[in-house]
Parts: structure tokens; sequence; C-alpha cells
């Protein structure tokens, strides 16, 4: 596929809340779309939005599950490992790597992308005042692939890591992109369990809780499995299911 012209972003503020399409890109897994809420009142705070295939995934509205994702599993590591390597599964709005690169113990930071719009929105785009501090931050890099054909065979096998925080698609129960489902699948789970090194911890968020996943969790041979929430305005709770890998 022949890469796609740069599109000029649409920045000119709205004078309501209604959603203004900033970006809107055709790529392999189907449709994907950066609008943006606001941004034309006296605040000129603006709230951008990713849509994909149809489906709102994330905005900057909030971010507190995004955040929980790293601290959680940082919180889970013992406290004597030195310079823990994490991967991050899904850059989104950046929220997660945000908050990776602000915490100092952490070692070498990877986010592992497949859609080229978002890395774009992120490295030259309207995005980029949300993560430019954090891509300057020589820990962390960003690679563009498919993170389940990726943990099976990316170029960095066998390297492990201490933490994989995964943030793909609305969680194992709801999934925009149906070959995301791979991911939560036993051989999906194997391959994230391949690359943890011995202890390492596997963070995983949803939109909702999923009992089922814990099960899977469990039957994948991981340890220590709960799950913590995170209270939103209006219904169920966004969750950050975490497991741990054995020695």
């Amino acid at each position: 596929m022949q890469p796609q012209p740069q599109p000029p972003y649409d920045l000119h503020p709205a004078d309501d809340d209604r959603p203004v399409t900033v970006d809107r890109r055709e790529g392999p897994y189907g449709e994907v779309v950066l609008r943006r809420r606001g941004g034309g009142g006296p605040s000129g705070n603006a709230v951008f939005e990713i849509i994909a295939n149809g489906c709102f995934l994330m905005d900057t509205s909030d971010g507190r599950s995004e955040r929980l994702l790293i601290r959680a599993a940082l919180g889970a590591l013992p406290a004597d490992r030195p310079s823990p390597a994490l991967l991050i599964g899904g850059l989104g709005v950046g929220f997660s790597l945000v908050e990776a690169v602000a915490e100092p113990r952490w070692g070498r930071i990877a986010v592992v992308e497949r859609e080229a719009a978002v890395i774009d929105w992120h490295r030259e785009g309207p995005l980029a005042a949300v993560t430019a501090g954090a891509l300057a931050d020589p820990r962390a890099e960003i690679v563009h692939a498919d993170l389940v054909a990726w943990l099976r065979t990316g170029p960095q096998a066998p390297q492990s890591y201490d933490a994989l925080c995964l943030d793909i698609d609305n969680g194992p129960d709801w999934t925009v992109t149906e070959d995301n489902d791979g991911l939560y699948s036993p051989a999906g789970l194997a391959a994230c369990a391949a690359r943890l090194a011995p202890g390492g911890v596997l963070a995983v968020w949803s939109a909702q809780p999923s009992p089922a996943f814990e099960e899977s969790l469990r039957n994948a041979g991981f340890t220590q499995v709960r799950t913590e929430e995170v209270t939103v305005a209006r219904g169920v709770p966004d969750v950050v299911h975490l497991a741990v890998r054995g020695a």
C-alpha cells in the first residue's frame, strides 16, 4: 500500500461542543478518525477523540484508567527490580506513555502501535501537545506494528519485558477489530507470557470488568490475578486486569 498524503489538520475552533473531524484515514484495519470537541469557548480547552471504524475508543478528557494501567503494573513488580523494561500495547491518546516516562524507575519503554495515523498525530499533529515531552525521553521508542503479530514474531524477540501494559481496542469482551480477539485468546496470552520476564506483570485495560477474562488468565498459568476499577461518571467502571507470570 502506498503511503497516504498527509492531510491538513482542521484545527479551526468550534463555537460549541459539536465534534469536528480533524483528520480521517483509511488503512489496512479500516477507518480511523481524530475528532475534536470544544476549543472555541472562553477556556479554549479542546478534547480530542479517536474513533475506529465508527466506534469511539478514547479521548483526552480524563485518562485516569490509562495512567492506572502503568502505575498498577509498576506497583505489582518487586520494589528491588532495577530499571524494569516496559512494553505498552497501543499508543492511543498518549496518557499511558506520559505516565510511564514521568516515573524514573522505568528502564526502556516501548510502545507498539499499528495505526500509522495515530503515530502521526503524536509526532507532528494535534496530539503532540500531549506527548511531545514523553517522545523526547531517551528511554521511549514507538514501534509501528500490529501487537498481536509482533508479540509472536517481533524483531526484538526473544527480548523480554518486566511489564506488559495493554490498551488494545475496548478490552477482552468488546473489540472493534475482529483480529484483536487473538490477543485475549489462550494463544495470545501465551505469547504475552513468553515476552514477560519471570515474575513480570501483565496489565490489561478494559472498558468493563470481565470475570471470564480473569479465568482465562488463570488458565493461561498467570498468578495473583486481580482487577482494579476506575469509577466513571456514567455506566460500568473502566478496569485494569492484573496478573503475574510465574518464576
